[in-house]
């Protein structure tokens, strides 16, 4: 068993006699009593939200990443260079000042060209998180193909096959194998960061968090609970990922 699960699991059977010192609150999160089973649901019905806003996120960061890393690779230095500045531009660009511009500045930028629209928590946070961490994919992508050997293009162009053709059938197949792990790692990144979405009142697991102690002045311990909610999230993550990998070993060994 992992060390990460030890620990949570150590804190989860620590916590009741905690509260039996007497300077700390855990019976509001005590599942035995009628307050603290609420608050328990309180926070937890923050994780459909928060699973739902890092999925979309990361598909469409997954999208846009695979698009602006394919010019990045071309010969042709015009369509190499958009695509070197928009990463250069995105990743330089903290997560925090682009939610706010998202959320905040778009709908003006665009009512200004003639485009009304709003922009809800929701969709701000989901736009911000997937072009934030697209720069991040396009490299993860760039690597990945790179990766591949020339001779693998070379013979698909001696079938007739076409540029799309050689990326769909023959390396981004085997691209995805090698890039799996980073891929992961990045979602996983972008579910912690989908924390920062509480700031402009998306009622995920954070803001939940947030606005129970401000009813109930316990911040240590619904915080605790609020760091084990993603630990256990990103455990699951974790192991989905590495289940997928075996099972693509499996595969590719047939």
């Amino acid at each position: 068993m992992k060390r990460s699960t030890l620990v949570a699991l150590g804190a989860l059977v620590m916590l009741p006699g905690c509260g039996a010192a007497g300077n700390w609150g855990w019976y509001v999160i005590d599942p035995t009593t009628p307050n603290g089973w609420s608050n328990i649901t309180f926070l937890l019905d923050g994780f459909g939200a928060t699973i739902l806003l890092s999925v979309i996120a990361a598909v469409l960061s997954m999208v846009i990443g695979l698009l602006v890393a394919l010019p990045g690779m071309s010969s042709n230095r015009w369509l190499r260079l958009p695509s070197r500045v928009y990463i250069e531009f995105i990743r330089a660009i903290p997560l925090l000042p682009m939610l706010f511009w998202v959320f905040y500045g778009l709908p003006v930028v665009l009512k200004s060209i003639g485009i009304s629209v709003s922009i809800d928590a929701f969709w701000g946070a989901i736009i911000t998180l997937a072009i934030s961490d697209s720069a991040f994919t396009a490299e993860i992508y760039r690597s990945g193909i790179q990766s591949i050997a020339k001779g693998q293009t070379e013979a698909a162009k001696t079938i007739g096959l076409t540029y799309t053709q050689t990326m769909r059938y023959v390396i981004l197949p085997q691209a995805i194998r090698r890039i799996l792990p980073p891929l992961a790692n990045q979602f996983i990144y972008i579910v912690k960061m989908s924390a920062f979405a509480s700031v402009i009142g998306m009622q995920e697991l954070t803001r939940r968090a947030n606005e129970l102690v401000v009813t109930e002045y316990r911040p240590l311990e619904i915080y605790t609970l609020l760091i084990l909610e993603y630990l256990v999230l990103v455990l699951i993550i974790s192991f989905c990922v590495r289940w997928l990998e075996r099972r693509m070993d499996a595969d590719e060994s047939r």
